[in-house]
């Protein structure tokens, strides 16, 4: 079914993934501690709005650099705690963090696999997957999003060249902000 964004409520979970959406994506490289990791001045903008229109927002975010021994776990928990005590400052709200390590490309927590929204939905059984988005940058967010029945957000903050429209993406904006303005 078609996703009109004027049917958006509170009943409704927004995925969102992490780096090129919530903060600056490093090309060819991992944000690998606190100290690299930039906000999107917009996202900041955004999130408290956002935290008003959804039931629950969730982070979905694959992190092979922990798998590779690039950056540790506790670097990772170090990153989220901070980003999501920085958002809460600003109004805008996290209710959870999925992240997946893993190598494989094949592994069911890697998106573009489901295994993060399944998680999602043990943790907050109230998650109506037809009643949810996935926001993300790459086109790995828009195939996880298909492959567990969610709508789909493309953000162009990183890829601009994706093309455009395409069967995997319900909708695109230029950043988290403008999506946010759209609802």
């Amino acid at each position: 079914m078609a996703l009109n964004l004027a049917d958006i409520n509170s009943n409704w979970t927004l995925f969102l993934d992490r780096d090129g959406v919530i903060n600056i994506e490093k090309n060819e490289d991992y944000v690998k501690n606190w100290d690299e990791f930039e906000f999107y001045s917009n996202s900041l903008i955004a999130l408290p709005f956002l935290a008003k229109k959804f039931n629950r927002i969730v982070i979905t975010t694959n992190q092979k650099g922990v798998g590779k021994g690039i950056m540790t776990e506790l670097d990772l928990t170090t990153i989220h705690f901070n980003m999501v005590q920085n958002i809460a400052a600003t109004g805008g709200r996290i209710d959870h963090i999925f992240y997946c390590t893993d190598l494989d490309n094949n592994s069911i927590n890697r998106k573009p696999q489901p295994g993060m929204a399944f998680q999602a939905k043990g943790l907050f059984p109230e998650i109506d997957f037809e009643k949810s988005i996935i926001v993300g940058n790459r086109m790995s967010d828009m195939e996880f999003g298909r492959h567990a029945g969610l709508h789909t957000v493309f953000l162009a903050t990183t890829h601009p060249e994706t093309p455009f429209p395409n069967t995997n993406i319900d909708y695109r904006f230029e950043d988290l902000l403008a999506f946010a303005q759209a609802l």
